[in-house]
């Protein structure tokens, strides 16, 4: 017997699964968990439509042909695919296998529903264009006309996003670490496809890290991401610190927080320049350490400095799989923009619901 057949069979033994059914299973889902429709109902998914059809300006418009799919619909399978951290397969899969998937995205029983392929595609269209910087800034513009405007301290941290280790020589990885692709990978278009050569090792804490890393401005009141670089995990913190920082502060001394990683002479200078007032904890040094009341001031400082790590702490748990399973900077800065504009997203649906508060 054919597969489609005994496919039909067993659906037809198990009786049409219709409308309300469907309904009455969304909202024993929701009941467990109301993330996706909350999120769903709180954006405004079409302020994205005007920079994802840009997507679609680029490819040829011959006669013909299966229409696009909604690049709205693309793009919000996308923010699934990075919120669940899923592979394109994994990702079709959900979308085919999961209803609460196929409501958040509009789909229903019997639509045509995006490949794998199509969907890694589509990612690929935006990374080549930088669109994920014109979403993120986009999204931002809605905070600002929301209610979310910046009216408090800025905060400044880093935070590592790993790829899949590369077990390399020494003469490769030195090879590498010089900006040369080595002649065993070269050789080889299967090997070089599967070999990150701009990723980094770096240590911290006696720990490794191989990857990139997320510098991220955060303000103080809201939490959300104002602002973010990325670069390899070798990069130091504060390299990245002067382009991450407003050039106005939002208010008269506005304070800029950020850990003694960032303590420097030519830091302090610049943000004095720019008007901020310096919240940066203080580094001691041998035979220098710190005052007692340079270590209270550091206190004080960090109580408000370690709410980027609440930012931090929340995407790494959503994206349950920390490890980020592309390859090359370009991609790494796509998936990176990408996931920090879908925290915001999630970011702002807890704002505008949180939950309530337990009765003691």
């Amino acid at each position: 017997m054919h597969i489609d057949s005994l496919f039909s069979i067993i659906f037809m033994s198990h009786g049409q699964f219709g409308f309300f059914d469907r309904e009455q299973q969304l909202a024993k889902i929701y009941q467990l968990n109301n993330f996706l429709p909350k999120l769903n109902a709180l954006i405004d998914w079409e302020i994205f439509r005007p920079t994802l059809k840009k997507v679609r300006e680029k490819e040829h418009a011959g006669p013909g042909g299966r229409t696009p799919f909604d690049v709205v619909l693309m793009f919000k399978i996308l923010v699934l695919k990075s919120l669940y951290n899923l592979a394109d397969e994994r990702i079709e899969e959900q979308i085919r296998d999961r209803i609460s998937f196929q409501d958040f995205l509009s789909l229903h029983r019997g639509d045509t529903i995006p490949d794998a392929k199509t969907i890694w595609l589509f990612a690929e269209q935006l990374k080549n264009l930088g669109l994920e910087r014109s979403l993120f800034d986009r999204f931002n513009q809605l905070l600002d006309s929301s209610g979310f405007a910046v009216k408090s301290g800025l905060i400044v941290d880093g935070t590592f996003v790993e790829v899949p280790k590369q077990r390399n020589t020494k003469d490769e990885n030195a090879q590498i670490k010089n900006g040369e692709i080595p002649e065993s990978f070269s050789a080889n278009p299967h090997v070089l496809a599967q070999k990150d050569c701009d990723a980094r090792w770096t240590k911290k804490n006696d720990v490794s890290y191989f990857g990139y890393k997320d510098h991220d401005l955060v303000d103080e009141e809201y939490k959300f991401i104002r602002d973010y670089a990325v670069t390899d995990a070798s990069v130091h913190d504060s390299v990245p610190y002067p382009d991450l920082m407003p050039e106005d502060p939002a208010y008269p001394d506005q304070e800029a927080f950020a850990d003694s990683a960032y303590a420097s002479k030519a830091n302090e200078e610049d943000l004095l320049r720019r008007g901020f007032l310096s919240m940066i904890c203080e580094k001691g040094y041998r035979n220098k350490p710190l005052t007692e009341e340079q270590k209270k001031m550091n206190k004080v400082k960090s109580s408000v400095r370690c709410r980027i790590e609440h930012v931090f702490g929340a995407m790494k748990s959503r994206c349950r799989d920390e490890i980020l399973r592309t390859i090359g900077m370009g991609r790494a800065k796509f998936w990176i923009g990408l996931r920090n504009l879908v925290y915001n997203l999630g970011r702002f649906v807890s704002l505008k619901c949180p939950k309530p508060s337990k009765v003691r």
